[in-house]
């Protein structure tokens, strides 16, 4: 199945952005779907619901670190080539959507505070922009896989 549709399928099915998009890739690495869900479910509304980091972001860079990331027996190189690919997708990632800040891609509203939700929920945020950031996340991720 195509990345981005299994991606969005897993968003669709009330995983959060950041188990939705490792787990496309994670599985590709022998890790299962169900320990990347696992893995990736604190990354979640911005680690934890605090919305810092995009979960598309942090579930992108995750999938990152399984190809290119420092293992026991690797060299420093592969750490410093992992930060690389990270600013690469952080760049990447800014330029389309202007911040990778969860709060800042939800228009500033709080999603843990009840009215801002409600207008979270009006909008339709986490249907319309939440899944473009998870597509692009995969769109993006994909091409620096393949570097």
């Amino acid at each position: 199945m195509d990345k981005t549709k299994e991606a969005l399928e897993y968003f669709r099915n009330r995983f959060n952005c950041s188990q939705s998009v490792l787990t496309p890739f994670g599985t590709e690495f022998n890790l299962s779907a169900d320990m990347c869900l696992k893995i990736a479910t604190a990354f979640g509304g911005g680690m934890g619901r605090q919305q810092l980091t995009c979960g598309a972001v942090t579930g992108a860079i995750m999938a990152i670190g399984l190809k290119y990331g420092k293992g026991i027996k690797d060299t420093e190189e592969k750490k410093q080539l992992t930060y690389s690919k990270t600013r690469e997708f952080f760049e990447e990632f800014r330029k389309i959507h202007g911040s990778t800040n969860c709060r800042e891609l939800l228009d500033g509203l709080n999603m843990t505070d009840p009215e801002d939700h409600k207008i979270i929920m009006e909008r339709n945020l986490f249907g319309t922009k939440c899944e473009e950031y998870v597509a692009s996340a995969v769109k993006i991720t994909e091409r620096i896989l393949k570097d």
